[in-house]
């Protein structure tokens, strides 16, 4: 889990997404043309919720959320989503 000098505002985390697979379960490389965009990855910062909704996610909590969730960003060249808790699917 990476630190970042990041702190997101209301109820919205940032997300460091995992990479997408190489290789198949029957061991085909996946070229990077044909990879998918990840749906998984680990909380790295959380905001601190609002009156309306208190955040039920914390760093460190690997997530699911949606193909085309959050806000791309890179901070110190490393790849991380923000978005809003009420985008993220599910805690794994």
């Amino acid at each position: 889990m990476s630190v970042v000098k990041i702190k997101p505002l209301a109820d919205r985390v940032v997300i460091e997404p995992k990479e997408a697979e190489e290789k198949t379960a029957s061991g085909l490389i996946i070229p990077d043309s044909a990879k998918e965009k990840p749906q998984k990855g680990t909380i790295v910062a959380t905001g601190p919720g609002t009156k309306d909704e208190k955040m039920e996610v914390k760093s460190g909590d690997t997530v699911l959320y949606g193909k085309y969730a959050g806000t791309e960003i890179s901070i110190d060249g490393k790849d991380f989503l923000i978005m809003r808790q009420s985008d993220i699917l599910a805690i794994v």
